[in-house]
């Protein structure tokens, strides 16, 4: 199989810079699946509709068996040395030249962007960094810009606000390829809701050393949610509507966010109507 993501000479360069332009490759046959430790564990349905949407467009899914977490957590958190052996292990199961699509887009960005600072003093990893980072998509961008779907929307009209990652606005632009899946399928109306751009107050161990701060400003997202009007919310990262839906639930709400990959599914085939959520 030839490259589709030519080498550069430098392998020692930093982090390509945040929401910075690239060029897209043709549609493989083969992906790699990065699922995400907080998908594998509370939303795998999300990985599985995020499949079932690549397979739709002719595409062959691998999944290592054996990936894990991405290693933000730790990353964010301080713990250097053990962020940097998580991020080897999925290097190393990630090896070769088919895209990794990620559907989160603060994991994405952690490939994308992070692995270069954890790596900066071995040359030989970062050729596979740099790689890694080339090859790396979220979702929503590689359906957008690789497979270039053009979606036709089966279900009833609906008002849909999007939540988007803060640290993946800013490192994968999800709001702009999200906002454009949407406006792809007819009788979806995305509404705007104040604090769109703001934290949801998840930030992985932030919410768990800060969780008064967390507490409150997840109260403010979800207000936001709820007074867009709204039916349903939809969000590219299982992080935040892990925490936006616990909110809801603790509100006794029952607005509930879900993955855009099974948003996206249930509305555009007949046979997913009511998908995992």
């Amino acid at each position: 199989m030839s490259h589709p993501f030519p080498a550069t000479a430098n392998a020692t360069r930093v982090a390509p810079p945040l929401e910075a332009a690239r060029a897209y490759p043709v549609k493989p046959s083969d992906v790699f699946l990065f699922g995400t430790c907080v998908i594998d564990v509370f939303f795998p349905g999300a990985g599985m509709d995020a499949i079932r949407l690549l397979e739709r467009e002719g595409i062959t899914v691998h999944f290592p068996q054996a990936q894990s977490c991405c290693g933000q957590p730790a990353y964010t958190s301080g713990y250097t040395d053990e962020a940097r052996a998580v991020a080897r292990a999925q290097i190393a199961l990630f090896a070769g030249e088919w895209p990794v699509v990620v559907p989160s887009g603060s994991c994405a960005g952690m490939f994308r962007h992070h692995y270069f600072e954890l790596f900066k003093d071995e040359p030989q990893t970062l050729k596979q960094v740099e790689s890694l980072a080339e090859r790396t998509f979220e979702l929503a961008e590689f359906l957008l810009e690789v497979c270039r779907v053009r979606l036709e929307h089966t279900g009833s009209p609906v008002r849909v606000a999007l939540h988007t990652s803060c640290s993946a606005r800013r490192e994968m632009n999800t709001h702009v390829h999200g906002r454009a899946l949407l406006k792809q399928l007819a009788g979806v109306e995305r509404v705007d809701h104040d604090h769109e751009s703001e934290c949801c107050g998840f930030g992985g161990a932030f919410s768990v050393r800060m969780p008064d701060i967390s507490g409150a400003m997840v109260k403010d997202k979800t207000a936001a949610l709820k007074g867009s009007g709204a039916a349903e919310v939809v969000s590219a990262d299982c992080g935040c509507l892990l925490n936006i839906n616990g909110c809801f639930e603790k509100q006794g709400d029952t607005l509930r966010g879900e993955h855009l990959a099974s948003f996206l599914l249930r509305r555009t085939s007949p046979a997913a109507e009511g998908g995992a959520r």
